[in-house]
């Protein structure tokens, strides 16, 4: 496939779901742990094939948090990420995490977003040394997206999420975002996290209408969310989706995901070309590149073959998403 004028722009992929296997046996080396097997590591890391829900697939970000819980873990994992994407032909990526699961070991967030910041600046140093010219980091734009967490005794650990995205805020952190069990922890009951993110000026995008449906997408409107994280279930309210197309809402798809969570039960039930057709900002992501069994090319291919997408349907895919992106770009 060649790569749109555009470029390949990954707006949401998880750090803990995207792990390589190569990464994970040198974050275990580097802190001691035990070395695991390929075949270990796949059914740790890797949703199955008969993955049934979403929290089945949530079992697979465990170890990787495990290796995660110390600044040079955090600071490796961004830097290594940001190369394998930049070698797979990306040109910009917002890379999510959630601080507050990386505290495990005595970790404040703030350090642990600071090591985040830190695996940016190394790899940005990287390519700018070794393309020899100090324009080359422009050629390849990454930011930091923090997640607050869906949860009902984590009120304090979210707050303090926000008051680090405000600390770190065009410092590398580029927006906040709400993940977690969009179900059992409704969109509704996180207002004031978002209100007071508004105060502070951060952009923001919400996981809604993934897990449940268009009034966890209404709900984040309502809060003032730049994007919708999934957002797929929009379809069922007719109202919502003129909303969401009046305002140029960009949808941050997921294809592969949602169907390994059984959001839709085969990848040709995916409503990409309805979403299209109804005149939505759609975008096409990862979500977690390891846990999907997955790469931004694959989803892009993915949706065309499927489809029968044409070269200009595509090409309008990639145009959404780098209008899309937090990153202020010069």
């Amino acid at each position: 496939m060649e790569i749109p004028k555009y470029g390949l722009t990954d707006l949401h992929v998880h750090l803990d779901g995207s792990l390589s296997f190569d990464m994970a046996r040198e974050l275990a080396k580097m802190q001691g742990m035990e070395m695991k097997s390929e075949e270990e590591l796949k059914s740790l890391m890797v949703a199955p094939e008969d993955c049934q829900d979403l929290n089945d697939y949530l079992t697979k970000f465990d170890y990787p948090l495990e290796l995660l819980q110390t600044e040079e873990a955090i600071t490796y994992s961004i830097f290594e990420l940001l190369k394998i994407q930049r070698s797979q032909g990306l040109t910009c990526s917002e890379i999510r995490f959630a601080p507050q699961l990386h505290t495990r070991r005595g970790m404040r967030q703030e350090q642990v977003v600071d090591a985040a910041v830190r695996g940016i600046q190394r790899f940005q140093m990287d390519i700018g040394i070794s393309a020899g010219k100090s324009r080359a980091c422009k050629e390849f734009h990454s930011g930091l997206i923090l997640c607050c967490m869906r949860g009902a005794d984590n009120q304090a650990m979210n707050m303090e999420t926000v008051e680090v995205a405000g600390e770190f805020w065009g410092k590398g952190v580029v927006a906040l975002d709400l993940a977690g069990a969009e179900a059992l922890f409704p969109t509704k009951n996180f207002e004031g996290l978002f209100r007071e993110a508004g105060r502070k000026g951060i952009s923001f995008t919400i996981h809604a209408g993934e897990a449940a449906g268009p009034e966890s997408i209404w709900k984040a409107l309502e809060f003032g969310a730049s994007r919708i994280g999934h957002g797929v279930r929009c379809l069922e309210d007719k109202a919502l989706v003129r909303r969401l197309a009046k305002d140029e809402i960009p949808l941050e798809l997921c294809p592969t995901s949602n169907v390994n969570t059984k959001i839709f039960k085969n990848i040709t039930d995916y409503p990409i070309l309805q979403l299209l057709d109804e005149g939505i900002k759609a975008t096409i992501n990862t979500d977690n590149m390891t846990v999907s069994n997955t790469t931004l090319r694959d989803e892009i291919q993915l949706v065309a073959d499927t489809f029968h997408m044409s070269e200009a349907e595509i090409g309008q895919l990639m145009k959404n998403a780098a209008e899309s992106t937090f990153l202020r770009m010069e």
